[in-house]
């Protein structure tokens, strides 16, 4: 990530603006890490929510990650295309597609969260686990989640 001039004091202290920054940087790494699989943030959100709820419909996918139902839709497509997911007649309502992920898919999402699990590794290094833990729990709370 390219170094950024300092932020003016009042503004470098503020959480909001730390956080901001460490999530930045973390995407970032994150970005490069699934690259390097071939893959995009949204493809491997969109890959990982479907094997979650599978079989999901496409409009609570989209829901679930917060996601314009279009954007997802096209993100869809890619992955179909690719072989990573397929959509078929929803099992409790035909008039809806369920999404699936594929042997292939799962494969994928499997090496994705591992270069993701590096690329935050690499965030947070220097961090002891207990100071990893900690630095987790606050993110949840500030987040509340």
């Amino acid at each position: 990530m390219p170094e950024t001039p300092h932020a003016p004091t009042l503004i470098r202290t503020l959480p909001s603006w730390l956080l901001g920054r460490a999530a930045a940087r973390g995407r970032a790494l994150v970005a490069e890490a699934l690259a390097e699989e071939g893959l995009r943030m949204w493809h491997h959100v969109v890959l990982a929510a479907a094997s979650d709820h599978q079989p999901v419909a496409q409009a609570e996918l989209a829901r679930s990650v917060a996601l314009d139902p279009k954007d997802v839709v096209g993100i869809l497509n890619e992955l179909e295309k690719d072989g990573y997911v397929r959509r078929e007649p929803h099992p409790q309502d035909r008039r809806k597609n369920a999404v699936r992920l594929t042997p292939e898919g799962a494969s994928l999402l499997a090496r994705c969260a591992d270069a993701a699990q590096r690329a935050n590794d690499l965030l947070l290094e220097g961090f002891t686990a207990r100071e990893r833990a900690d630095f987790l729990a606050l993110l949840e709370r500030a987040a509340r989640l």
